[in-house]
């Protein structure tokens, strides 16, 4: 018993760490854009992650592994990898091209409740009336972020980009969870072979429509530092922690990110929240957790 508690403590250490990482990104990502463009930049990022991930990958029990891998599995994580970093990782550097990382951030958070709309079709798993009212009160919670806000033309798109990402991170979490639910396969295999098949993509999609700026020290520091610390590393320990904790434990850890993205940007980028958007922020958090924990409690 205490070796259980023992893990899932250290479990939940490593989780909050990682969700550090990752709100730490989006300060970064407002940084790098500066000088690089989205998707170039977020296509630098994945790459260079998936090359340090690759000497794991071609170890000798992980080749044995990848050689066992049917042309359907192949396929799947395929799809995986152009839902999960092309489209989702490339709307959302987009998106932050042009909005506040805290309302991208929001936005996104919205993922949790459109697994759980989409399930109904894809999945055969249809929200309690409890989910539907943690539906409503995110929705309250966005309306009471937006309505004070004047949004400029650029945000527009931002919106969409966001929207566009949204849409790719629920479609990428439902296939995610088909994947590991149908077959039996590494967490390093699923995260080497998917990021091996989008980011590539997604790097020649930059190359080729927003080109490579000469990038400085500091532009390289905070790509090798989001791809070695923030994604190889990151992806690593938090696919480690899916071994010991629930589903319900990893996304309420996750959402987290929301409240941690907005301190970082109040105090790195001066991204200010009047009490109007901290209250909408609050209750549209709410609602996600509303929809996670009752899709996830035990029959």
């Amino acid at each position: 018993m205490r070796t259980n508690c023992s893990s899932h403590f250290r479990a939940v250490v490593e989780a909050l760490f990682v969700t550090v990482l990752w709100s730490t990104s989006w300060m970064l990502i407002k940084l790098g854009l500066k000088d690089i463009p989205p998707l170039t930049f977020a296509g630098l990022r994945y790459t260079l992650a998936f090359v340090c991930l690759l000497p794991l990958a071609l170890r000798k029990p992980q080749r044995a592994s990848l050689r066992r891998l049917p042309a359907r599995t192949w396929g799947r994580l395929t799809l995986l990898g152009l839902l999960l970093y092309t489209v989702t990782q490339g709307a959302q550097f987009l998106s932050l091209a042009y909005l506040p990382a805290t309302t991208s951030s929001l936005i996104l958070s919205f993922t949790t409740i459109l697994v759980a709309l989409l399930g109904i079709g894809l999945l055969n798993e249809r929200p309690t009336p409890l989910q539907w009212g943690g539906t409503l009160l995110y929705l309250v919670g966005i309306w009471i972020y937006f309505s004070p806000t004047s949004l400029s033309g650029g945000a527009g798109f931002g919106l969409l980009a966001a929207g566009v990402c949204l849409l790719g991170n629920a479609l990428a979490s439902l296939l995610g969870r088909h994947v590991n639910r149908d077959e039996t396969l590494d967490p390093m295999t699923v995260t080497v072979v998917s990021m091996g098949a989008g980011a590539p993509v997604l790097l020649i999609i930059g190359l080729l429509t927003q080109g490579l700026p000469r990038l400085t020290v500091a532009d390289w520091g905070i790509l090798l530092w989001l791809a070695v610390v923030n994604s190889a590393l990151a992806f690593t320990l938090w696919n480690r922690t899916l071994r010991t904790l629930s589903a319900m434990e990893s996304s309420i850890l996750n959402n987290t990110m929301l409240f941690q993205i907005a301190l970082l940007a109040w105090l790195f980028l001066g991204e200010r929240l009047t009490w109007a958007q901290g209250l909408g922020m609050a209750l549209a958090m709410l609602g996600t957790f509303v929809v996670q924990a009752q899709k996830h409690s035990p029959k």
